[in-house]
């Protein structure tokens, strides 16, 4: 363990615009030489909370403390250009009358540096970037994956203590986000600098963090490590926003529930959350005694989606490679382990349209913190209070 101070702590955070509680109350600390993703949708306040730690914005309450410095807060202002962040912005947000080295040499000129210094200091960097062909350019003559690179460029540039990356990659194809991404990564940890990184994307949450905030509306909803999040999630809309997610109805008073049909295992997780349990597609296997429908088969390439109908709900489940079955079919499932979900999801399909698993843990209350772990769906288990154990290592 280290006694360094937090790269970040936020302590009852809030910004309004107007009557709107963008940011409310929150409570943070990112450890040194951590990376955390916030991951939330469109709208749930991770460009403020970027922009506000940057220096952009000035909080309403709370207070903002970058290492062990106070640099907002009642009675404590600290500019932007004095905070010692590196801001990568969702679009590069280059200066179109600036080449890229003067873009990446700005940085340091702001710090005193000479003219001539700054260059030759920024020439260095874009040569460690693999950028020094395009230091004459201007933006304009640049590609989007190019310009987010000077854009990080030019963040590395300030040698900061926090990195602050809001969405750098939202509008890159698929290969320049691969590229960017790694990227990142390496120059970060070469600075061994924190990070705080904005997405909606739970894939490159997973890629990047070694924790992830959940921030909905304003409001922190979980807070902790890729299995948490992804194995127990603290509600429907976490499920689906982490990865592929089916809810099952297992306790159908017909008889018919998935409880009844796919062990007892599952009814105990559905006795503890009103009914439905979480199943995601790695949960599945394509054999075993219960009995289900194909109703939709995708080829994504590296394997194949079979959305499979079920008592109880519908079923996302994966096989590597091409399609083994086709719709129509009939076809054996296991459920190998579930999660109970405290809210019914409604009606629509159970596989969860959300792209790729992702990272995050407990919340005050949530079944996580009370220290249950995902249920073996295998084994019967007659008490539906009872927690079986199932570790993932």
């Amino acid at each position: 363990m280290t006694n360094a101070a937090p790269a970040l702590r936020l302590s009852g955070l809030s910004v309004a615009y107007g009557e709107v509680n963008v940011l409310a109350a929150l409570d943070l600390e990112l450890g040194a030489g951590e990376v955390m993703a916030l991951l939330g949708s469109s709208g749930s306040g991770k460009t403020t909370l970027l922009h506000t730690v940057a220096g952009f914005i000035e909080p309403d309450s709370g207070v903002v403390t970058i290492g062990d410095r106070v640099v907002a807060g009642p009675g404590h202002w600290v500019a932007p250009e004095d905070r010692r962040v590196g801001l990568v912005f969702q679009g590069a947000a280059l200066w179109p009358h600036l080449t890229v080295l003067d873009t990446v040499a700005y940085p340091l000129r702001r710090r005193g540096t000479s003219k001539a210094h700054a260059r030759k200091e920024a020439g260095a960097l874009l040569e460690r970037l693999g950028l020094s062909p395009l230091a004459d350019r201007l933006p304009a003559q640049l590609s989007g994956g190019e310009q987010q690179r000077v854009g990080l460029a030019r963040a590395l540039a300030r040698d900061p203590a926090l990195f602050l990356f809001d969405e750098p990659t939202a509008h890159l194809d698929t290969h320049l986000r691969s590229v960017v991404l790694e990227e990142i990564a390496r120059r970060r940890e070469a600075l061994g600098a924190a990070a705080l990184y904005a997405t909606h994307n739970a894939a490159e949450a997973l890629a990047i963090a070694d924790r992830i905030a959940v921030l909905r509306r304003g409001r922190l909803v979980q807070v902790g490590t890729p299995q948490e999040l992804y194995e127990r999630p603290v509600d429907v809309e976490t499920a689906r926003l982490t990865g592929p997610a089916s809810f099952l109805d297992a306790s159908s008073p017909s008889g018919a529930g998935a409880g009844d049909v796919f062990g007892a295992g599952v009814g105990a997780a559905a006795g503890a959350a009103g009914g439905h349990v979480l199943v995601r597609p790695d949960w599945v296997r394509l054999e075993g005694h219960v009995q289900g429908v194909v109703e939709t088969v995708r080829y994504r390439g590296p394997h194949t989606d079979h959305v499979i109908s079920v008592p109880g709900g519908r079923l996302l489940a994966t096989s590597p490679g091409p399609p083994l079955l086709r719709a129509g079919e009939s076809v054996g499932v296991t459920v190998t382990q579930c999660w109970p979900i405290p809210v019914a999801p409604g009606p629509g399909p159970a596989a969860g349209a959300v792209p790729t698993p992702s990272r995050a843990g407990s919340r005050a209350g949530s079944p996580a913190e009370d220290g249950q772990l995902p249920l073996d769906c295998e084994k019967a288990d007659t008490d539906a209070s009872a927690v079986p154990v199932r570790r993932h290592l």
